[in-house]
């Protein structure tokens, strides 16, 4: 894959990952259903993409690998969950701006676990996606459930980075379809015994937009984010990934009539633009 077709495809993700939230909003099951019933028919979805291009799921995986992917599936389980809890509590355009966070927590995990050189302007941007965070904070008081649902959707954002992190291993190594099956999977098995009880009161509408978002938000966009991180690195990925709270709250404004406050899209519009800045001032890296 070249430099431009890993462009493309992270921005289709982007768009793609900006849907999961106006699904999360649509479907009324809880956030723990909702993540197994993706990852399920996202690993469908998988198996029948790899026996089309004839690629093997299990080919190359060692027990380094396994390893890798299940604590990239892990990661990826919490992320999902955190964020439809936050989604369901705050709204979409809270639990996006809140995950929008999560390339600053990248930067910070590449620094302190990865010993990567961090530069003053770079600390400045993380200075700047806290800033904008604070702004997004509908309140202090966790008896509100904005505020309750921003922290639901910064966890998810700090998830998100640690799995973004650990994939950068598994996609070195193997397949892009491999490394998104394997870890959909992985979801399943974490998620399933906690929902068991709740999978017979999904309704016929919820199952579809489950389907919807298993095949289209998760398989496809996590194909495209894996495939793009096998050319692109994690931060370069990130910013275009923190692009999604665009998509995600101009969707639910016109769907649902969810406006944010002027202070939470000036927080939103802070952290955006760092991260932008972030990747935009040195493509010569990448």
């Amino acid at each position: 894959m070249t430099r431009q077709h890993a462009l493309i495809a992270i921005h289709s993700a982007a768009v793609l990952f900006g849907l999961t939230g106006i699904f999360g909003e649509l479907i009324k099951a809880d956030a723990m259903v909702i993540t197994a019933g993706r990852a399920l028919f996202a690993v469908l979805a998988l198996v029948v993409f790899m026996r089309w291009h004839g690629v093997s799921a299990r080919a190359g995986i060692d027990r380094r690998a396994a390893i890798t992917l299940l604590v990239a599936g892990v990661l990826l389980a919490i992320h999902w969950v955190t964020f439809f809890v936050a989604v369901k509590v705050g709204g979409v355009a809270i639990a996006t701006l809140g995950f929008a966070s999560f390339p600053a927590f990248i930067t910070l995990c590449e620094w302190l676990v990865l010993r990567e050189r961090i530069r003053r302007d770079e600390w400045t941007i993380l200075a700047l996606v806290s800033g904008g965070l604070v702004l997004v904070t509908p309140s202090l008081d966790f008896g509100d459930q904005a505020t309750v649902g921003l922290m639901w959707a910064v966890a998810s954002g700090l998830s998100f980075a640690l799995f973004t992190l650990v994939n950068r291993r598994a996609a070195a190594r193997l397949s892009a379809y491999q490394v998104a099956c394997w870890e959909n999977l992985v979801v399943v098995l974490v998620t399933l015994p906690f929902c068991l009880g709740g999978l017979g009161g999904i309704s016929t509408l919820d199952l579809f937009w489950i389907a919807m978002l298993g095949v289209f938000c998760t398989a496809l966009s996590h194909y495209l984010m894996v495939s793009s991180l096998m050319v692109l690195k994690a931060r370069s990925a990130g910013i275009v990934i923190a692009l999604e709270p665009v998509y995600a709250i101009f969707f639910a404004a016109v769907l649902f009539g969810q406006y944010p406050g002027l202070r939470a899209l000036l927080g939103g519009a802070i952290m955006i633009g760092a991260i932008v800045w972030s990747g935009l001032r040195k493509p010569s890296r990448n």
